[in-house]
């Protein structure tokens, strides 16, 4: 599964159970960030682990991070998945949001490069 756009990509690389989000997500609201998250249930319904890759991701706006905080509350309510996120220090909207979302799942695993 796969969005292609303009300014950003969202791809599912059931391979290494993975999802990819890179550009500039600003998208208005969450109902536009609807096809995103129907991406993540997917991967996470189809692995005991997912990755996220966002190193990527130079931006993300405010709609974005608030679905990414429902997806990580949804998958903390299963209980059996692991995730893990990877992102970079030299963007600076994910070491903040980033460690946010650690707080709404305490098993979730960060790593920065």
């Amino acid at each position: 599964m796969e969005i292609k756009a303009e300014e950003y990509q969202v791809w599912h690389d059931r391979t290494n159970a993975t999802v990819h989000l890179q550009g500039f997500l600003r998208l208005k609201g969450i109902e536009e960030y609807q096809p995103i998250m129907d991406i993540l249930v997917s991967a996470v319904e189809t692995s005991s682990s997912l990755t996220m890759n966002l190193q990527e991701l130079e931006f993300l706006n405010s709609s974005g991070i608030s679905m990414l905080s429902m997806f990580v509350v949804k998958v903390r309510q299963r209980g059996n998945v692991q995730l893990t996120l990877h992102g970079t220090d030299k963007i600076l909207w994910q070491t903040k949001s980033l460690k946010n979302l650690q707080r709404l799942m305490p098993s979730l695993t960060l790593h920065f490069s």
